[in-house]
């Protein structure tokens, strides 16, 4: 366990939730926030008398399939979500993943969770943006005990201090939040992808960016190190997913493959839906139950030399996703390597995340960059602002 809990309230409403912040608040005891508890084993443990879980925050509250606009609970799960999309063919586009199988966990993501972690898939340098530039609105309760909304239900909306970017990303220390809108996008037909093997870490960045320059429409740009034994794929693999009407497909495929010529023979493969599940997830990453596992986000121009150091300082798997801009890597759970892991982000100019590891390593090691000293000062405020007690997930992303 990442936390220590005397008792965790799960409320089926808004105003149970904020009756479970008042009472917190009342009582002066930190609240550990949380959806499913699927992550439960990433970034700081957090120790807190009270649980507060948003998991029975559940149902999709609307959904306009012709105006591409869904709301749900925070609870509600990404396969529940999917699977309403699907009759509309349409889909959130970043792509979000579902960690499960990385953490050995059988519980599916939340929406609140994912947007509370700012998870992205593959489809992210596609589509120009993250999750959270995906959220129109959101609902959430703040440390004041108060329910306030922002945003909206429409593409386009002027209501303010934008707490939807605000609170995307800040892993409950911020507020609760317990319902968000989405904007969606059109399902592609189908999907092709190109899988080129390549020498090294550097010709598949190379390639990968070549790609990615194309006009070709590039949705997915990932590279195996180690290949992919169930996809028949041996050696470092370049893979580059195409998305389009099924019948467009093969023109394209054949003109990025000439493109990519330079590089080396590309091998197509249709049924594609495996390959990129497995890179979505990190399943590809093959990281072990005990081997802990860290995110780094960096020019893809840099990946090359930020992998070369990490090979030379632990035995590494590493999974490079994003055309080369974000570097998965799995090694010992140990501070040697961490401290590694930290160098070759600042070498790189990039930034680095302790995305799983045991509690003994998470508690003794910073798991997020430091802040410099301006930014700080702003997060400081606007917890003061929206947490002015410290009640949510104390501890969660710095000591």
């Amino acid at each position: 366990m990442s936390a220590v809990l005397h008792a965790t309230e799960a409320p089926a409403t808004e105003e149970g939730v904020v009756e479970a912040v008042r009472a917190a608040r009342a009582a002066g005891a930190a609240l550990s926030v949380s959806g499913l508890g699927g992550r439960a084993a990433s970034l700081r443990p957090v120790v807190a008398p009270r649980g507060l879980s948003t998991r029975a925050l559940t149902g999709i509250t609307l959904y306009r399939p012709q105006e591409m606009v869904l709301s749900a609970r925070a609870g509600t799960t990404l396969p529940e979500i999917e699977a309403a999309l699907a009759e509309h063919r349409q889909m959130i586009p970043a792509e979000p993943p579902d960690y499960a199988a990385l953490f050995g966990v059988a519980t599916p993501p939340t929406l609140g969770g994912l947007v509370a972690a700012n998870l992205s898939g593959p489809r992210r340098i596609y589509v120009g943006g993250a999750l959270r530039d995906q959220v129109l609105g959101v609902r959430a309760v703040t440390g004041h005990a108060e329910l306030i909304r922002s945003g909206g239900r429409v593409h386009k909306n002027v209501t303010g201090l934008d707490l939807c970017k605000l609170l995307a990303g800040s892993h409950g220390t911020l507020a609760v939040l317990t319902e968000i809108t989405l904007k969606l996008t059109p399902r592609p037909e189908a999907s092709l992808t190109l899988a080129l093997p390549v020498a090294d870490i550097a010709a598949g960045v190379a390639a990968l960016s070549a790609g990615l320059g194309s006009p070709y429409g590039v949705s997915g740009a990932a590279l195996l190190p180690e290949g992919d034994a169930q996809a028949g794929l041996t050696g470092p693999t370049a893979l580059l997913r195409l998305e389009d009407f099924s019948q467009f497909l093969p023109r394209r495929a054949a003109a990025l493959a000439a493109l990519l010529a330079p590089y080396g023979a590309a091998a197509r493969i249709e049924q594609d839906a495996p390959l990129w599940r497995a890179v979505r997830e990190a399943r590809a990453l093959g990281a072990a139950p005990e081997e802990a596992v860290w995110r780094l986000s960096l020019r893809p121009s840099a990946a090359p030399a930020a992998v070369a150091a990490l090979r030379a300082a632990f035995p590494v798997k590493l999974l490079l996703d994003w055309g080369g801009g974000l570097v998965w890597v799995a090694g010992p759970a140990t501070e040697a390597a961490h401290r590694a892991v930290m160098a070759a982000a600042a070498a790189s100019g990039g930034q680095f995340t302790l995305f799983r590891a045991p509690d003994s390593l998470r508690r003794t090691v910073p798991v997020l960059p430091e802040e410099p000293a301006a930014l700080a000062a702003i997060g400081a405020r606007v917890k003061a602002a929206m947490d002015p007690d410290g009640l949510f997930n104390p501890g969660r992303l710095r000591g």
